[in-house]
């Protein structure tokens, strides 16, 4: 889907909310993994979608558009958008209990990659061979990635924590991808904030669904981390947003991978991760496929302008 430009355009200040957003997000994930597998999974999508509404009505009311933000044509997208993201926010969060957070997160970053193949399949979209073969690279990249604990020969085998979590990380991007998706046909006929305060509600609602299958009552210090973590996810979703109202997807799109040098860094002085050669080679593999697929639909982007420019009036 092409995107508009900017609403008034200032390059410097959407890269500066761009990664003031991946700063918040990563703090969220690290509170998240503190919790470890001491909260289940579906619990923990509950205080990260419920407390994520604080900030974000907040930030409504506060330009007055909280009344216009809930009217919507397409209910229905909102509630499978909502079960999407629940099940890849479940899967997500279970597996960064479970792996080390750099090997996490350079799993994660499959999702936009497999958003380009279900975008040809589902939205019948045109993917050329450069994207097919950065796509094919970057998926590479994760397999290098998850190789290591999926491997019968590794200690656990399939069964071993890592193994599960891994499995349950590529089940999430898989789950990511198509929410993206879900998004995509959303932004034709909705607002932003209608799409983040509709996946907020319904999410937590969703949610509530798991509680019969064993949610626990949370120590002071894990609830604490839970509502810090679903407040900053909000505060990250505002600032996210707000940084595409300066600059265009193609310019600020690679800072998204700024986190995955952060994880690094908190993975292995906080939480005591090992990092592993194959998880930086294969992290390395996929950001850069992905910074290339951004590249190259900037250029696309920049070719269907100047068509359009030098088109004549009526196509003829």
């Amino acid at each position: 889907m092409a995107m508009s430009p900017p609403d008034d355009p200032n390059p410097s200040l959407g890269i500066g909310l761009k990664c003031m957003s991946v700063v918040v997000f990563v703090a969220m994930q690290t509170l998240i993994k503190s919790v470890g597998e001491a909260i289940p999974a579906g619990e923990v999508v509950f205080f990260r979608s419920f407390f994520a509404l604080i900030p974000v009505i907040l930030y409504l009311a506060w330009l007055g558009d909280l009344k216009h933000s809930l009217a919507t044509d397409d209910l229905t997208g909102h509630v499978v958008r909502g079960i999407v993201g629940v099940g890849s926010m479940i899967l997500s969060f279970f597996s960064l209990a479970r792996l080390p957070y750099p090997e996490w997160i350079s799993i994660s970053y499959g999702a936009p990659l497999l958003t380009v193949v279900f975008a040809a399949v589902f939205l019948k979209e045109t993917v050329r061979a450069y994207r097919w073969t950065a796509v094919a690279i970057g998926l590479l990249g994760v397999s290098v990635v998850t190789a290591p604990n999926l491997t019968l020969f590794s200690e656990g085998g399939l069964g071993g924590a890592e193994a599960i979590g891994a499995l349950g990380a590529l089940g999430s991007a898989c789950f990511a991808a198509v929410a993206m998706i879900q998004i995509r046909r959303l932004v034709q006929k909705e607002k932003t904030a209608t799409i983040v305060v509709y996946f907020s509600l319904t999410s937590s609602l969703i949610a509530l669904f798991t509680l019969p299958f064993g949610w626990v009552l949370p120590s002071f210090e894990n609830a604490a981390c839970l509502v810090v973590a679903g407040l900053f996810g909000g505060v990250g979703q505002l600032l996210l947003t707000a940084s595409y109202r300066y600059a265009d997807t193609s310019t600020i799109a690679p800072f998204e991978y700024t986190s995955l040098i952060l994880a690094i860094a908190i993975g292995v002085f906080l939480f005591g991760d090992t990092l592993q050669w194959m998880t930086v080679l294969g992290g390395t593999i996929v950001v850069s496929a992905g910074i290339f697929i951004i590249w190259r639909e900037h250029r696309l982007g920049i070719e269907r302008r100047r068509a359009r420019r030098v088109a004549p009036p009526g196509g003829s």
